[in-house]
Formats: C-alpha cells, sequence, structure tokens
C-alpha cells in the first residue's frame, strides 16, 4: 500500500540442477535447515527435512483481492486492491481469492465501509478489517444480471481512475489519502456508491447512519429467519382481522326510541 516491498527466495518450483548452480543460494538453504531443526517446536523441526518450502505457503495461482488488516480512520476508503501470483500476500493482508469485480465493486463502496467503521475493531485509532465480524456478517444485496453489470462497470472505472497515468506512479496510500486523492479517483468511487445504494433501496440514504440502519435490519433477517416469518404472519393476521371487523355489518336491533315522560302525580284532579 505504501510501496514497500520485500524480496524472498521461492525456491518450491526450484530443480536440484537449478539449485547446483547457486551456491548462495545452496547455502541460505542449508541455513535454513539448520534453523528450523534447532527449533524447540516440533512442526518447526519436521519441516527442517524440506527448507525449499516457505512455513506457510498461501501463493495463489490466479489475481486475487487483497484488504488490509489495518487502515487509517482518515480514509473515506479502505485501499482494496489486487495483486498477481507473482506476489505473495504477508500477514497484515486479508485475502480474497477467485474475486470478481463484481466484489471488488460492494467490498470499496460506501455502503461497505459504513458497515466495517461500525463494527470493526480498532488498532489505536486505525480500523482493523475482520474477516468474522465484518466480511462474514455483511448483508450483500440482490442484484438483477443489468444491475450487476452496472456495478462491475463502475468498479472498473475506479480500477481505471487509478491507473491513469497521472496517478500511475503513485501508491495506494497516496491515491486514498483524503488531502491527495484525485479528484477523478473520487467522482469514480461516488457514481459506484450510488449504484451500489440503489441496490439496497430505491429511496437515496441521507447518511451512513441510514445505511447501517438499513443493514441492520437485512442482518436482522438473515439471521433470525423464522423469527421475522413469524412477525410477518402475525402482522397479515392483524391485518386480515382488522378488514374483517371494518366489513362485519352490525346486525345487533337498533335500540328503543326514548319513552315520554310519565306524570306519577296521576290524571288531573286526582287526590
Amino acid at each position: 500500500m505504501n510501496g514497500f516491498h520485500r524480496w524472498i527466495l521461492y525456491l518450491a518450483e526450484a530443480t536440484p540442477a537449478q539449485l547446483r548452480q547457486l551456491p548462495l543460494v545452496r547455502q541460505r538453504v542449508s541455513s535454513v535447515r539448520d534453523y528450523r531443526a534447532s527449533s524447540s517446536r516440533l512442526s518447526t523441526v519436521k519441516m527442517a527435512d524440506d527448507p525449499l518450502r516457505l512455513g506457510v505457503d498461501e501463493r495463489l495461482s490466479t489475481d486475487y483481492l487483497v484488504i488490509p488488516n489495518t487502515s487509517s480512520e482518515r480514509r473515506e476508503y479502505v485501499p482494496i486492491g489486487w495483486l498477481s501470483p507473482d506476489v505473495i500476500a504477508n500477514q497484515k493482508l486479508r485475502i480474497l481469492a477467485n474475486a470478481s469485480t463484481w466484489q471488488f465493486g460492494i467490498l470499496t463502496s460506501r455502503m461497505h465501509m459504513a458497515w466495517m467503521r461500525q463494527i470493526t475493531g480498532r488498532m489505536k485509532s486505525d480500523y482493523m478489517y475482520s474477516v468474522g465480524v465484518v466480511y462474514n456478517t455483511f448483508p450483500w444485496p440482490d442484484a438483477t444480471p443489468t444491475q450487476r453489470a452496472q456495478v462491475e462497470a463502475l468498479a472498473q472505472a475506479v480500477l481505471d481512475a487509478r491507473a491513469l497515468p497521472k496517478n500511475a506512479t503513485s501508491t495506494l496510500a497516496d491515491l486514498y489519502d483524503p488531502d491527495t486523492m484525485p479528484a477523478e479517483l473520487r467522482r469514480a468511487h461516488r457514481e459506484l456508491d450510488l449504484a451500489v445504494d440503489r441496490l439496497y433501496r430505491r429511496a437515496p440514504f441521507a447518511s451512513d447512519r441510514e445505511r447501517v440502519e438499513h443493514l441492520f435490519t437485512l442482518y436482522q433477517r438473515l439471521v433470525d429467519p423464522l423469527g421475522n416469518d413469524g412477525a410477518r404472519q402475525n402482522r397479515r393476521v392483524a391485518r386480515r382481522r382488522t378488514r374483517s371487523d371494518a366489513d362485519t355489518a352490525d346486525t345487533s336491533p337498533p335500540p328503543a326510541p326514548d319513552a315520554p315522560p310519565r306524570d306519577d302525580a296521576g290524571p288531573p284532579g286526582a287526590p
């Protein structure tokens, strides 16, 4: 994200003939074997038999989406990007293999950013993106093929804005700093945000608070489908009863007219 690269010797696919021609590399391999063999951890000692392989090898065969574990609270958007198979992600990145432009578009939208800010943890003041807390709980929208294609096109526009010649030498940290974010990139994000918002409801959202409230309503339906079905059934029953009561005619007889007042004093002249 900041343009820093760390290089490693990836030797999982190296042949013995190639290694024999690389004496300095063989020295490194020997040092790795000795280091692992002297470890107090049994799992590390077992890896000494294969010093050419990484302890944890997460290299993928296709391009993949990465989300930084931590991101500054100053950023409007967490810088989400793509890495190619020749780059091995370290433990500071969340990996989404076999991702599509559709997934990138939803994850980099303001809707997902609002959800992340509301429920994720923090490291000091920075947001910590959690797979279990943020990604797995996020209510994804339904979309028609046309809507999906629109989001994919707008997501690609975000990537294109990043790749413009004037931006190509900037890091993601440069591009997503609120003070230096290019205007064309901000516009591309705004257009994507509007398209994603419309997947959730037709009425526009006035604030991130409204977005989060709407998402929590969807989340409640996801985690308690039976309860929501019961509530809907109860509302339907109540509406039917209300209509039935209104349509039922009152069949009780009308009240009798008031009787004329009776003179208890009796007829005139009576004692």
